[in-house]
C-alpha cells in the first residue's frame, strides 16, 4: 500500500500481551467497532456502484498517496457527509436521494474505514484534519456544509476550529462532546476505547468469535430492534472481515487525549451556523450531552429525534432529511 511521507509518524508495533482477560476485552472491543451496520458489504475490490435506494457509482480519489472511495451525487451547494467511530459510508445510504435533490453530496469512508485505504499511521486528529482538506482539494470543493455523525461529529468540529473559511455551515449528529469518556454510557463503546490489547489479539479473537456478539451491540446502538433485519446483520458481520480494519480502529484511544486538548475545549469558539441534532433514545451519548453541546455552541439550533438512537439518520430519516434540507437551505 502507498503511505505519503507528509503522513509521519508511524506506529511501531506493540509487544506481545499474554493475559488471558486482555483476549475478552480485545474481543468485546472489535465486536463493537464493527458495529455498524452501516458496514459496506463487500470486502475489495472496491465494488461499482453503492445500493442504497438506488444504485449509485462509488468513486475514488488519491489524497496522500492513499486511495479513498466516496459517492457524489446530485448538484448545488456541497455538502459532505462524515461518519463514525467504526462505521462506513452506509450510515448515510437514506440521505442519499433526499438530499441529493437540493445539493451535491459528497460522502465518503475516512481512511481507515470501509472501502477506503487504511494506511499505516496513528489516525491523530491533525493527520485526519489534513486527509481531509486533501480530500476538499481533490473532488474540487472549496467549502462544504459538513455534516458528522458520532466520532465525524469531531472531524466536523476540528475543520470548523482549524479550517474555518473551508466549512459554510455544521451539523452535529449524535457528537462528539468534550469530556467523552466521562459523558459516555455505552459499555461496549467503553471497553473499546479503554483495552489496551493489542491489535494481534483482537484480530484473533474476531476471526473466532466475532460473529456471536454483533446483534447484541447493535442493540447497543439501534433503538428500534426490527431495524436490525439479517441483512443488516449480515453487512456488519462482512465489514468485521475487511483486511486491515482492526488497527484504525484501536489508533482512537490514543486520539481522544489529542481530541480533548486540542479542539474539545475550543468548542464554544465556534461562530458557524450549527445545527445539533440527537436521538432521544442514544445510549452511546445521553441526551442531556446533546444539549450540552448545543448550550456550548453559540446561537446553534438543537433538535431531538424522537425514537431513535445514536445514528438517527439511519433509524429516522423522514425527520433528520427535513431537518437537514431546511437548515442547509437557509
Amino acid at each position: 500500500m502507498k503511505r505519503s511521507s507528509s503522513w509521519s509518524s508511524l506506529k511501531a508495533p506493540r509487544a506481545p500481551v499474554h493475559a488471558c482477560r486482555q483476549a475478552l476485552a480485545a474481543l468485546l472491543t472489535f465486536i463493537l467497532l464493527c458495529q455498524t451496520m452501516i458496514a459496506c458489504s463487500s470486502p475489495s475490490p472496491i465494488p461499482a456502484q453503492f445500493d442504497a435506494i438506488e444504485r449509485i457509482p462509488i468513486h475514488t480519489v488519491l489524497v496522500h498517496g492513499q486511495q479513498i472511495a466516496y459517492l457524489d451525487v446530485g448538484t448545488g451547494p456541497p455538502v459532505i457527509l462524515i461518519h463514525g467511530f467504526g462505521g462506513s459510508m452506509w450510515q448515510w445510504e437514506h440521505q442519499q436521494h433526499a438530499l441529493s435533490q437540493h445539493f451535491r453530496v459528497l460522502t465518503l469512508d475516512l481512511p481507515g474505514a470501509g472501502l477506503s485505504d487504511k494506511p499505516e499511521i496513528e489516525y491523530r486528529p491533525d493527520q485526519m484534519l489534513d486527509f481531509f482538506v486533501g480530500f476538499m482539494d481533490a473532488v474540487k470543493v472549496p467549502q462544504a456544509t459538513l455534516v458528522g455523525n458520532s466520532m465525524g461529529a469531531g472531524l466536523a468540529i476540528g475543520m470548523a476550529l482549524a479550517h474555518p473559511t473551508q466549512v459554510d455551515k455544521l451539523v452535529l449528529i449524535d457528537g462528539l462532546p468534550p469530556q467523552v469518556m466521562e459523558k459516555l454510557t455505552s459499555p461496549s463503546v467503553r471497553r473499546a476505547l479503554e483495552t489496551s490489547a493489542p491489535s494481534w489479539l483482537v484480530s484473533f479473537g474476531n476471526r473466532l468469535f466475532g460473529g456471536l456478539m454483533i446483534e447484541s451491540v447493535l442493540r447497543e446502538i439501534v433503538h428500534d430492534p426490527a431495524l436490525l433485519t439479517p441483512a443488516v446483520i449480515e453487512r456488519s458481520n462482512r465489514n468485521r472481515q475487511r483486511p486491515g480494519l482492526i488497527k484504525p480502529i484501536l489508533a482512537v484511544k490514543g486520539s481522544l487525549p489529542l481530541w480533548e486538548s486540542g479542539f474539545a475545549t475550543r468548542i464554544g469558539e465556534i461562530t458557524h451556523p450549527t445545527l445539533v441534532l440527537w436521538g432521544e433514545e442514544d445510549r452511546v451519548f445521553p441526551l442531556a450531552v446533546g444539549e450540552g453541546l448545543h448550550q456550548t455552541i453559540k446561537g446553534s439550533r438543537f433538535i431531538r429525534v424522537p425514537k431513535a438512537g445514536h445514528i438517527p439518520q439511519w433509524e429516522r430519516p423522514d425527520v433528520v432529511n427535513q431537518e437537514l434540507i431546511t437548515f442547509i437551505r437557509r
